[in-house]
């Protein structure tokens, strides 16, 4: 591990012209605090520290370290200061916080983890082959209809005449929160349009209207085949379609090739793009009929 001592000889040196000697002061005392190990780490701490209580103390702060290490300070500081760009503003602002939690820890409570929600697991093919087995051993040719055409919660709005066959395969075009026309894959497009034929133009899951939640929960419960089969869980569903699809496309392989293993970046990749006409989303997707 390098010696602290030249770094500690950076920190009793510093005096920049460009800060004011209360801002110099100021960074001198707190980065001294927070021990950087190297030359090179004080000196960037040494500067991150100055801009900061000239900032501060041009807002009408006292330059001490529970006022210009405040995050709230902080992150107005890291936010307006010119220019700079994003990469520099993120290193300036890592500087101030690792100061600011080892001069003024109280500043610094313990973050508790928030939970992350994650993707349900996807069903196996041969889960999915249970459940269409059970949908197709319901007593009645309705209940029968209904758990062949079961959709996610979003999609209770569907109707019968919602499912058509064009661009070459079968689409479901999705009335819900997010308006949006659906390729179905092409292993369950016969099944979908039996049930949507049936349904017509009303409910492919059944009942008066889309938010009765009681019509699909009974539904859900005799698609159950004890411990080997839980009840059904649409999410999952969803979870499959997604697994189906990203495997199609050579998702996974495009991601390790560009190192990404961030959706956020995936979207911002995406946000300038055009989504392809409905004909192409149905052949890259799978559901070419």
């Amino acid at each position: 591990m390098p010696s602290p001592q030249p770094a500690a000889a950076r920190i009793a040196g510093y005096r920049p012209s460009s800060a004011s000697p209360q801002a110099a002061a100021f960074a001198r005392a707190v980065v001294q605090q927070a021990a950087p190990a190297t030359p090179a780490r004080a000196k960037s701490l040494l500067w991150a520290a100055a801009k900061l209580a000239d900032f501060a103390i041009a807002a009408g702060l006292d330059p001490v370290p529970e006022a210009c290490l405040h995050p709230s300070v902080i992150e107005r500081f890291t936010a307006g200061a010119p220019g700079l760009s994003g990469p520099a503003r993120r290193t300036l602002r890592a500087n101030l916080r690792f100061i600011a939690r080892r001069a003024v820890p109280a500043l610094d409570p313990v973050t508790a983890p928030l939970p992350r929600e994650r993707s349900k697991a996807p069903y196996s093919q041969a889960e999915i082959a249970a459940c269409l087995a059970l949908a197709d051993a319901q007593p009645t040719l309705a209940r029968r209809m209904r758990a062949t055409g079961l959709i996610r919660a979003d999609l209770r709005q569907v109707r019968g005449s919602d499912v058509t066959c064009r661009s070459g395969g079968v689409v479901v075009q999705v009335r819900g929160r997010v308006p949006r026309v659906v390729p179905v894959l092409s292993r369950y497009q016969d099944l979908l349009l039996a049930s949507a034929d049936f349904a017509g133009p009303h409910l492919i899951a059944g009942g008066s209207g889309p938010a009765r939640r009681e019509v699909t929960t009974p539904l859900l419960c005799s698609l159950a085949g004890g411990t080997d089969l839980p009840r059904l869980d649409t999410s999952r569903l969803r979870a499959s379609w997604l697994r189906d699809c990203a495997e199609r496309i050579g998702l996974a392989t495009f991601m390790h090739a560009a190192g990404i293993t961030c959706s956020q970046r995936l979207g911002d990749l995406i946000a300038a793009l055009e989504p392809p006409g409905e004909a192409a989303a149905v052949a890259l997707l799978g559901g070419t009929r």
